[in-house]
């Protein structure tokens, strides 16, 4: 029995059942495919920091690998082309993958189950629960958050399970080393990648410094170390296991102090999971301009407003600053992605994927479904009962940055620039004098 692992966000031994499947494997292929997302939204590419932190991640999953006689094979390429020529030439028996909310990742492993003739296996993804777990068939999910975390937030998360002792062999064939990104994490918000970093930070947010304590006073903080847990780049590339994270909560709960802080850091863990679960129903809808709502959207596309936004050069300096931050660390706080994506949506009368796009390259916390439903969230076309949100950029400005050091320390106060350019060949021709 030769198998054949594909990793995807699922980048850790603990507490991943696809990887504890292969026990009884004669061998034990294990296949990461760097992504290289398709052109969407005048946008190609990943992220300089998102690229780092992946990589990052990869090189300490293959050093764990080795420890247990295995391997890493890291390859470029689509899915659909690379595995089925893997398969032959190893001599595969059998695949597994985790499972994974996005709609085109779905459409490869749909793809992938067709074409070839052993079996795919898919395992449950990072979510605290799963399908039979929910009380409600996923056609009945809630379109909203209230009733679903009503129905799930006292469900029974279960324990996270510990990595295998050892692996089957890997096939005897060489792998080459990942090569490092060029690039450091910026010294704004130094996070490494891997499972140790991951680790360390959620020891330290929860048990060293018990800033879980406060932690509904601080989440709104701008700045990533002022409050917020940063737990996301972790959850979203699978270093951690969400079970891991919000088992280690209910310990400090047990054994220190349970308080609306404590509960409200497991209240963002059921966000997260509101919107994998949505992601799993809304499936290609998520990347409409109306989403599931058919309600026709009034927006546009004004290139040099895009840019100017995508840039941080913009008239709203909360903003600007907010997108520098973005593209030099890969991260922003939520509060952040909230203000930056109101004024895309209600300041420049942009259409929302294409924030979601630049969101989707930038950031090394890249969620599939948390990014595009909270997009959605805030261009009324989503979760949110209200029918979207616009922000006051003034009043954002000073309740979360009141002295204005946020917005100094990332070089948000930009020349002003005027709404529209026109030039000579904007003016209309006099016909009478040509």
């Amino acid at each position: 029995m030769r198998h054949l692992h594909w990793f995807r966000t699922d980048l850790r031994l603990n507490d991943n059942p696809a990887i504890a499947s292969h026990a009884a494997a004669d061998s034990l292929l294990c296949l990461f495919l760097m992504p290289k997302p398709k052109p969407w939204c005048n946008l190609t590419g990943v992220g300089k920091q998102r690229d780092r932190f992946l990589r990052e991640s990869l090189i300490e999953l293959k050093k764990d690998l080795q420890a247990l006689g295995q391997d890493l094979l890291v390859l470029e390429g689509s899915p659909e082309l690379v595995i089925p020529h893997i398969v032959k030439r190893y001599g595969i028996t059998e695949v597994s993958v985790s499972d994974h909310p996005g709609w085109e990742e779905k459409q490869s492993v749909t793809y992938l189950a067709e074409k070839l003739d052993i079996p795919v296996q898919i395992h449950r993804g990072n979510s605290l629960f799963t399908e039979t777990d929910l009380p409600m068939a996923l056609e009945d999910l809630p379109q909203v958050f209230s009733p679903f975390r009503r129905k799930v937030e006292k469900l029974n998360v279960r324990g996270p399970k510990a990595a295998p002792e050892q692996l089957p062999s890997a096939p005897s064939a060489q792998f080459d080393a990942i090569p490092p990104s060029i690039h450091k994490p910026h010294p704004g918000l130094p996070l490494p990648g891997g499972r140790r970093a991951g680790l360390r930070r959620v020891k330290q947010f929860i048990w060293d410094d018990e800033s879980i304590k406060q932690y509904k006073l601080t989440r709104n903080c701008l700045d990533g170390f002022d409050g917020s847990s940063t737990f996301s780049p972790w959850l979203a590339n699978g270093n951690l296991s969400v079970r891991e994270v919000a088992h280690t909560i209910f310990d400090f709960e047990k054994n220190k102090v349970a308080n609306e802080s404590t509960y409200w850091l497991f209240f963002e863990l059921l966000w997260r999971e509101f919107f994998y679960w949505r992601a799993e129903v809304d499936g290609r809808a998520l990347f409409l301009l109306s989403g599931l709502t058919g309600k026709p959207r009034r927006s546009t596309f004004e290139p040099r407003n895009f840019a100017r936004w995508c840039a941080g050069d913009t008239n709203y300096p909360i903003v600007n600053a907010l997108m520098r931050q973005l593209v030099a660390t890969g991260w922003m706080s939520n509060r952040g992605r909230q203000i930056a994506a109101s004024c895309l949506i209600n300041e420049l009368q942009g259409d929302w994927r294409f924030g979601a796009a630049f969101f989707e390259k930038h950031l090394i916390d890249y969620d599939v479904g948390s990014n595009y439903g909270n997009w959605q969230y805030i261009a009324g076309i989503g979760s949110d009962p209200r029918g979207g949100r616009h922000f006051n950029l003034a009043k954002q400005a000073a309740d979360h940055d009141p002295k204005g050091i946020f917005i100094a320390k990332w070089g948000g106060v930009r020349p002003l620039q005027p709404d529209y350019i026109t030039d000579a060949a904007d003016w209309p021709i006099d016909s009478e004098k040509v």
